[in-house]
C-alpha cells in the first residue's frame, strides 16, 4: 500500500524521460533515434530521492520561518531554504518559475475581477431595464387593466368552483348533500 507522502511515480517518470531525452537531444544532436527506458528500480531510487529532498528543503524552510516568528512557509523561505543547504545552482530556475507563476496568478486574477465587474454590469443592465418595464421575460397573469393580484383571486375563486361540483368539502366543512344521498342509494342496490 503506498505512503500518504510518496510522489506518483508515473509524474517522476514522466519528469524523468523528458530530461533524458533532452539530454540525448543535446549530446546526439537527434533526439528521435530512440527512446530511453528507466528502470523499476532506478524509478523507485529517484522517487525517494525527490521525497527525501523536499523533506529536507521543508524542514530547513521552516526553520527559517521559525526564527522569523511566521508560521507559513513562503516561496521566499524556500529560496533562502536551497541557499542555505548550498543548492545555489537550483535558485536561478526556481526564480524564473516562481515569477512566471506569479505573473500567471496575477493575470488570472485580473481576468477574474473583469470577468465579476462585467457580470456585475449586465445584472445591473437587467434589474434597470426589468424596472422600467422593458423585460421581455415578465409574465403578467392579469387581464387588460385589471391588478396582477385580482387575477391570482379569480384564479382561487375558479379552483374552489372546481371542488364543490367534484361533491368535495364546502368552505364550512360539508360536502354537497345531494352527492351523499346518490352515493348511500347506490350502496344500497
Amino acid at each position: 500500500m503506498a505512503d500518504a507522502d510518496e510522489l506518483p511515480r508515473a509524474h517522476i517518470k514522466r519528469i524523468v524521460k523528458a530530461k533524458l531525452t533532452e539530454l540525448q537531444a543535446k549530446h546526439d544532436g537527434d533526439a528521435s533515434k530512440r527512446e530511453l527506458q528507466v528502470q523499476k528500480e532506478a524509478l523507485l531510487a529517484l522517487c525517494e530521492s525527490a521525497k527525501i529532498f523536499i523533506h529536507y528543503l521543508t524542514a530547513t524552510a521552516n526553520d527559517l520561518c521559525h526564527d522569523s516568528k511566521r508560521s507559513t512557509i513562503s516561496g521566499d523561505d524556500v529560496l533562502r531554504a536551497i541557499e542555505e543547504t548550498e543548492f545555489t545552482e537550483f535558485l536561478d530556475p526556481l526564480r524564473t518559475s516562481l515569477e512566471g507563476y506569479k505573473k500567471e496568478q496575477a493575470e488570472k486574477t485580473l481576468k477574474r475581477n473583469q470577468l465579476g465587474k462585467k457580470r456585475k454590469a449586465a445584472e445591473m443592465e437587467a434589474e434597470s431595464e426589468a424596472a422600467a418595464g422593458d423585460d421581455p421575460m415578465a409574465v403578467n397573469d392579469a387581464e387588460e387593466g385589471e391588478p396582477a393580484s385580482v387575477a391570482i383571486e379569480d384564479a382561487d375563486v375558479e379552483d374552489e368552483g372546481e371542488a364543490d361540483e367534484e361533491g368535495e368539502a364546502d368552505e364550512d366543512g360539508e360536502g354537497d348533500e345531494e352527492n351523499e344521498g346518490d352515493l348511500a342509494e347506490d350502496l344500497e342496490a
